[in-house]
Formats: structure tokens, sequence, C-alpha cells
């Protein structure tokens, strides 16, 4: 190695320059005065003195190498953030900023000034994983200052490479943000936003490969199997309809206006993002006998923040299928008894729509629930309505689902009218078919008879 003396440099403005050969190769940087350069100089002797490598490609020591700032957690997330939001459904939205949310908080550090949970959770959930970013626009001032402080506790990207780290930030997906233990199917959706991220930060080069893969860590178990005490039979499910229309008078028409639009998820099977989206355009109703629904239109209730027309409701095509699909469900006599009524008395939105608000909005799922409930209060025994029949709205797809295929109708079918492939309709309904286990004791039986 070879370090020649600062050269002045006879240019307008006067300069000094370093000059120095690594391998050979000559490398040499200029400075402003020549006390700079020589201070370079020195440094560059002192390195090769001390017996530092030399990097061939920049020719410094490691001791002067310009060391790239460490990515934080912090400003990783808000990257993938970036990168996932505008191909993301509002709902897949939602379930990236919980995730991202929970495992911020599990890498932050000790440090003082630490901002209260409450604050940290309004910070993360409202402001910081939501886009715009914190960075492109304007925040309250104690948003601000806690998520400033979170960019500065943030633990590096990197420290999720040392696997009793990465357990311990999986073990945290088992809580909420406020403590509680979280349901296992959401701490399974938290942990493949986690495995998604680490994939985006294998291809920024942070790791080579997935860190999280080697972390020996017991998932919780998620069912997906229907509950088969929520299946309501026909006549419970009449009976909840018409306690429907009871609810708030013949007058106000609060519950008249919603019974078709629970009547579509028990008749007609639909799910209720699909039964809000119905049309007047995409039904077929006949004066007698069976009708159908052409489905090509959800209209899920996610909040304003999550969808990129700012309105509470998304507007999208079928779950699961490409946006331009569609799918004919037959509808029998009884819904299109109940569609025709509705019409006639009720009429269309002003984009046709069936269901509509007094003001002509989107039915918010929060009312339709909480209608539903006090429905349930009505119609059901009280040792019935504390019991899981029919909790939720979407029960009554279940419900359903199950009685179909308790009429013996071929699961092809059903799958085919409920949106869903043959093997998820079994897999999930398996415990609400009745009577096969008296087919197989029967069959069983009979071949014991055959050896007495």
């Amino acid at each position: 190695m070879k370090v020649w003396a600062v050269r002045k440099r006879n240019t307008k403005t006067p300069s000094y320059n370093v000059r120095w050969s690594v391998g050979g190769q000559v490398f040499s940087d200029t400075f402003r005065t020549k006390g700079l350069a020589e201070n370079f100089r020195s440094k560059i002797l002192r390195a090769a003195h001390d017996g530092d490598e030399f990097d061939s490609g920049s020719g410094l020591p490691e001791s002067m190498a310009e060391k790239k700032p460490t990515l934080t957690w912090y400003d990783f997330a808000l990257k993938y953030l970036a990168m996932k939001w505008p191909h993301a459904a509002p709902n897949t939205r939602v379930g990236i900023n919980e995730s991202l949310a929970a495992v911020t908080v599990a890498l932050l550090d000790d440090r003082l000034g630490r901002p209260t949970d409450e604050l940290l959770r309004k910070a993360l959930r409202n402001w910081a994983f939501v886009l715009p970013g914190p960075n492109d626009r304007e925040l309250p001032p104690e948003i601000a200052n806690a998520l400033h402080w979170v960019s500065k506790a943030s633990r590096p990207l990197v420290d999720l490479g040392d696997p009793v780290i990465g357990r311990a930030v999986l073990d945290s997906l088992k809580l909420k943000l406020d403590g509680t233990a979280a349901a296992a199917e959401t701490v399974r959706r938290k942990r493949r936003t986690l495995v998604n991220a680490m994939h985006y930060a294998v291809d920024l080069g942070a790791f080579p490969e997935n860190p999280l893969s080697g972390v020996r860590w017991q998932k919780p178990k998620v069912s997906s199997e229907v509950d088969p005490r929520v299946v309501a039979n026909p006549h419970q499910a009449r009976a909840l309809l018409c306690a429907v229309s009871y609810l708030g008078g013949y007058r106000r028409a609060r519950g008249r206006r919603l019974v078709g639009l629970f009547a579509a998820m028990y008749f007609g099977g639909l799910r209720p993002a699909e039964a809000v989206g119905l049309a007047d355009t995409d039904l077929t109703l006949p004066a007698i006998g069976w009708g159908s629904a052409l489905l090509h239109r959800t209209r899920p209730s996610v909040g304003k923040q999550w969808t990129d027309s700012g309105e509470s409701h998304d507007d999208r095509g079928l779950k699961n299928r490409p946006a331009e699909d569609v799918r004919r469900v037959p509808i029998p006599p009884q819904l299109v008894v109940i569609f025709r009524e509705h019409l006639d008395t009720f009429g269309t939105a002003g984009d046709g729509r069936l269901f509509f608000s007094e003001g002509g909005g989107v039915v918010s799922s929060s009312s339709y629930y909480r209608a539903w409930q006090e429905a349930r209060v009505l119609a059901l025994p009280p040792a019935v309505a504390a019991s899981p029949l029919a909790r939720r709205p979407y029960d009554l797809r279940h419900s359903a689902l199950s009685t179909w295929l308790n009429a013996g109708v071929d699961a092809t079918e059903v799958a085919e009218r409920a949106g869903n492939s043959v093997e998820v309709l079994l897999s999930r309904y398996a415990k609400c078919i009745d009577g096969r286990q008296e087919v197989a004791n029967r069959r069983i039986e009979d071949l014991l008879r055959e050896y007495e």
C-alpha cells in the first residue's frame, strides 16, 4: 500500500488532493482546505499501521467506511404498508394495520417518555399505519409526539433475525393491543401478515431468508367448522324474520325495511355484503314459482379510512372471485314474495339497491346487527336467546346451507349457490349435517348381523 503527500490542485477555487493505493488500484479524495486533507491522510496511514482491512471497492478501511443507517422495524413497517396498501382490499388493509401495530409495540425498547398504551394504540392504528402516512399529513401534537417517540424507540429490523426475539414477537400476537387475549383466527391473521412482511424484508436485502422460518412456535389451532348450535331451523328462522318486521313500529318501518335483507341471507344463502349490494336489476321475480338473483356486487362495511373512495362501504365484486365474475342463485318462492312486497312498499335507492337507510344510504352493518339482536329477544325464549342460536346475521347463511345439505341437495349444487368450493363447504358444515350417524350405525349393524 502507498500513500502520497497532500497535493494542492491549481483550480479557480483552491483544493487539496489525497491519493493512496490499495491492491495496485489508486484512489483519491479532494478537500477544501489543506488541514482537512492532512487529517484524512493521517487516518489512512493510522489504519494501515494498525492492520485494518481495506475495501477494494471504496479503498477505505473498515473504520472509515460509510455505514448505512440502521433500518428500524417501524421505518420498515411504513415501507411495507406503502407497498401493500394500493393493491389491498379495505378489509385486508384493516388486518395489515392491526398486525403492524401489534408487532411495532412488541419491538419497542424501554426508553423514557413512553406514551400511554391508549395513546400508542390510537397513534399506530389511526395515524401511523393508514395511508396517507404520518409523514404525508399534518398530525395532532400528541400523535406527532407519540410517533416521534416510537420512531426513536423502535428496535432495528435485523433484531428479528434473533430466534429468541422472533419467538417473543410471535407470542405477543396472542394478545390484543389492550392486553386481552386474541382469538385464534386473529392470531393466525396477524402472523400471516408478519411472515409476508418478512418476505418483503428479504426482497429488500435485509435478510438472506425469512428469519421466522427457523423459529419453533406453536400456532394456535383455528377451527373452520360451523358450530351446529348457531343453525336455526325453518320454524325459528320464520319467527325471527317476523320479529324483525315489528321493530320500530309500523309507521317508522325500521324493521320492515330489513326483513328482505335477512330473508336473502336465510332463503338465498347470501353473504350479508352480497345482500346489501342487491339491486332491482339483479333479480328475476316471477309471479309464481322460483326466481333468481344474479350476484356480482358486494358492499362490505369497513370504515371511511380504509376505502379509496372515502365511503364507509366498499364497492367490490364477489368474494374470492375476479372482479367481473357473477354468480346466479336460484331463490325460492318464499323469498320471491318477500322481495316483491319490499319493492312495492319501499321501492329502491337511487342506484337501484333494494335495501337502504331512510336517507337513501347503504345499510350499515352496525344498524342491521343491532336490529337482529332486538329481534332475537322478541322471537326466542330467554334460554334460547342466551344461546348461540343465530347470534349473528351471518348465521342465517349458515342455517341456509345446512338446511340445503340436510334436505339432500347435492354438495356440488350447494357449493355453486353459496359461492364456495365443495371442499370448503363439506369441511365447514360437516357437523351440521344430520342423519349421517344413523346411516353409519345401520350399515355397521347390518354387517354384524351377517356373522351372527
